[in-house]
């Protein structure tokens, strides 16, 4: 490995290289005027990289002091270490070596609190400090991720063409827009994966009705899913779903789908979307739902202990398939637009709450390509955006309120059938749940709050007046007003 010291060459740099921060530099280095520096904590991972990959033409160093030297100013480091104190480590050891104007970029999933509170602390020296969302897993980061990143406007300007070069482009465009200030970038990234797990948790609900219920095979609802993704459903997601379905164990010959424990993991992101989105009031009850239908699953012996508690006495078997599977797919288009409408309006929260002003039309363009949830759809939501910058709620938008109305009798039959057979449709039903909150006329929330008055004295407004009231319930029961 080359000696670095006091020669700048490299216009980018990446700190840390396990398999995301090496497809990275890899696809940083295969762009175009990009020049890139490398650095691992252990030696041995920079020395892998450089021997495997000696196109990039890396410029590899084996301490930080050699790293920081080797980059042209301002300096560009992106971080893809750890969440969490290794984040914090690599930089206080950047911040301790670079000058104000240089760039420093976390491009983790890292809490976009944590983000905020290294903003502020490093800008104050001078130095720029960029939380990214990168999204598309190990083959995005080397062929074209989404990208989504905060900071300030003034790092972008250096930063900007440097990630649009390595984007995954959709339409033309790169998938890649400043999102808004400090903590906006991972916040967004925070909702993406959120939606992540609604969407995957929605598509696993379909696959279980249609095996469960209609008596398909994987095989068969690989074909179902195939079929899909010629249409409206078009996605990453369901485009997988159908390859996972067709796969065949070749230990025992039996669907691989069958081998898998049935127990789902999680890195976090999703549970952080449901912790924020109740602090900003914001219902994600389809992403909560998918978050919980995953904490369920981990814990076998609960399913165990529940295994012979009795289900429904007489299931009523599904008599048209096609008619059936047609539902099925009306279902889970609808409950993904909430799924949707619901991640959006928790962005939108966050942005007031944050100070941030974020487009939520070239977030969903952004989307298109590169990520996980990458989908046909997304083009429909940057037109609704597009057309109503202020909407309220992206399921009102015309197109996905037409989509809504044309599907919602085919939802009700499937989570129906669901509940009459006792197969858990938890993202369905709540997806379900909060379209009819949403558009009822009245909800009985009245009575929660005239008891939330009775035992706390909360007090209540009123339909026919205006001010705040409360019913003296443990005197004689008359009503008065408050100042």
């Amino acid at each position: 490995m080359a000696d670095n010291a006091n020669t700048a060459t490299a216009n980018i740099g990446v700190v840390g290289l396990a398999v995301m921060g090496s497809n990275l530099a890899r696809n940083l280095a295969s762009r175009e005027g990009n020049t890139v520096a490398v650095f691992n904590r252990s030696p041995e991972r920079t020395r892998t990289l450089t021997t495997e990959h000696p196109e990039a033409n890396f410029v590899a160093s084996e301490t930080i002091e050699d790293f920081v030297n080797s980059l042209s100013k301002p300096r560009t480091a992106i971080i893809m270490v750890q969440a969490g104190a290794g984040t914090d480590a690599v930089i206080d050891q950047l911040t301790n070596l670079f000058e104000p104007g240089d760039i420093i970029v976390d491009g983790g999933n890292a809490l976009f609190t944590d983000t905020i509170r290294r903003e502020k602390a490093v800008s104050a020296t001078g130095i720029h400090f960029v939380g990214a969302g990168i999204s598309g897993g190990e083959e995005g980061a080397l062929k074209g991720p989404s990208i989504m990143p905060g900071g300030s406007a003034e790092s972008y300007k250096t930063l900007g063409p440097i990630l649009a070069s390595i984007a995954a482009v959709a339409e033309g465009e790169p998938c890649v827009t400043h999102v808004g200030t400090d903590g906006a970038g991972h916040f967004v990234k925070m909702i993406h994966n959120g939606i992540e797990y609604a969407d995957m948790q929605l598509i696993a609900e379909a696959y279980d009705l249609l095996r469960r219920n209609a008596g398909l095979t994987p095989a068969e609802i690989a074909d179902v899913f195939a079929e899909w993704n010629k249409g409206e459903l078009e996605s990453y997601l369901i485009e997988i779903t159908a390859e996972v379905l067709r796969q065949v164990d070749a230990k025992t010959g039996k669907p691989l789908v069958d081998v898998i424990l049935d127990q789902a993991g999680s890195k976090g992101t999703g549970v952080w979307t449901v912790q924020n989105a109740l602090a900003l009031g914001v219902p994600v009850s389809g992403i909560a739902e998918a978050v919980f239908a995953r904490s369920l699953s981990s814990h076998p012996e609960q399913r165990a202990a529940a295994a012979g508690m009795p289900g429904p006495a007489s299931p009523v078997a599904v008599t048209d398939r096609e008619a059936f599977i047609e539902d099925v797919r009306r279902a889970l288009y609808a409950s993904k637009i909430i799924a949707y409408s619901q991640g959006f309006d928790a962005i939108r929260a966050g942005a007031e709450e944050f100070n941030w002003t974020i487009d939520l039309g070239a977030v969903s363009r952004i989307w298109r390509g590169g990520c996980i949830i990458r989908a046909q759809f997304l083009n429909r939501i940057a037109d609704a955006y597009a057309e109503s910058p202020n909407l309220s709620a992206l399921l009102t938008a015309p197109y996905f309120a037409e989509a809504i109305t044309s599907s919602q009798e085919a939802w009700r039959r499937v989570v129906v059938s669901a509940t009459v057979t006792g197969i858990p449709a938890p993202a369905f039903s709540s997806s379900l749940a909060y379209y009819d909150g949403l558009r009822a006329e009245r909800l009985p929330a009245a009575l929660v709050q005239g008891q939330r008055d009775f035992f706390g004295a909360h007090t209540y407004g009123r339909v026919d007046l205006p001010g705040v009231f409360h019913t003296l319930w443990s005197g004689d029961r008359t009503e008065i007003e408050m100042n």
